[in-house]
């Protein structure tokens, strides 16, 4: 059985109910380092039974890193943090679970709804449950075109209000990653790549952009996001891992496959949350399903970096005696 808690989100609202699974509680309250991991990977990512397959993979790449997974969900009207292997597989081979981001939380939680969480409403799961560490393969970011859509995703404003730390391969290569880095910037969100000069770009080992920071060892990653916590900042700390070389898809090829996709749903008047899934399997054909596997290889490789850096924070914590 699971552990069942309210936690606080002010004297005068209703407390959010989340239940931990054992595991997860019990790494909790012993202090052990946990990651949260998105569930909308297993429903709106690849086909069943690859979904699955991938999700088990990822969980087990957080434990190589020395960390706890909590694969986070909605159903019943609470919020799931730490997935068992039946629930993984029920989502992964049930079609039409929607995909609930920050601002749908509420009412889906309202409604009793199962749904898949994003990077933005992982971000606030986590937090609430007191889980300072997150994974996932890209972040979302501000879209080309965005000067006349004005889509940007919400992942970028959730960094603001959440205090998680994020580990990722960059920002989909999909998007303005320029404008991507600026918003970033001006929100003063922290952005340190991990043993790179470069911000990656999903499967793309580099996005033609340096990073604006770059550590190399973990303890310095940690006490960077302690230190950025301490110094009183409210919201996120962003950290890049790239793609493993020999996994890694050409820049050019996936650039020449996004214009044409572009142009292909400006003309069908594709746009808005169905923009993004149109044009990441525009570029899966055109790399012949190579960017498939390499979208499976980089969620396994940045969990393990996210489970390696929690772990080291939490020891950092431990001996700061926090």
């Amino acid at each position: 059985m699971g552990a069942t808690v309210t936690p606080t989100t002010g004297l005068s609202h209703r407390a959010v109910p989340l239940t931990l699974s054992e595991e997860v509680a019990e790494a909790l309250h012993e202090g052990r380092p946990v990651v949260a991991l998105e569930s909308n990977v297993i429903t709106h990512g690849l086909p069943y039974p690859d979904n699955a397959a991938t999700a088990r993979k990822v969980e087990q790449a957080v434990r190589a890193g020395g960390s706890v997974p909590a694969t986070i969900a909605v159903e019943g009207g609470r919020i799931v943090v730490g997935m068992t292997d039946a629930d993984i597989e029920r989502f992964a081979s049930t079609p039409g679970i929607p995909k609930v981001s920050s601002r749908d939380l509420p009412v889906v939680l309202a409604q009793g709804r199962t749904g898949a969480l994003t990077v933005a409403s992982c971000l606030v799961a986590a937090e609430l449950a007191g889980i300072p560490f997150f994974s996932s393969a890209g972040i979302g970011g501000v879209h080309r075109g965005a000067a006349t859509t004005m889509d940007v995703s919400s992942d970028l404003i959730q960094f603001t209000r959440s205090k998680v730390a994020v580990v990722c391969a960059g920002a989909k290569k999909i998007l303005d990653l320029g404008l991507t880095l600026e918003y970033l910037e001006t929100q003063c969100v922290p952005v340190v790549s991990y043993r790179s000069d470069d911000f990656p770009a999903f499967y793309c080992a580099s996005s033609g952009f340096r990073s604006p920071l770059r550590l190399d060892e973990d303890e310095q990653v940690a006490r960077s996001i302690e230190n950025h916590w301490a110094l009183g900042n409210r919201g996120g700390f962003l950290v890049t891992t790239p793609v493993r070389p020999e996994e890694a898809i050409d820049s050019e090829e996936v650039d020449a496959a996004i214009v044409e996709a572009t142009a292909a749903a400006d003309r069908d008047g594709i746009r808005g949350q169905a923009i993004t899934k149109y044009l990441m399997r525009a570029v899966d054909a055109a790399t012949e399903g190579r960017s498939s596997r390499a979208n499976m290889a980089v969620l396994i490789s940045t969990a393990e970096v996210g489970g390696r850096l929690a772990a080291a924070y939490a020891r950092l914590r431990a001996d700061l005696d926090l």
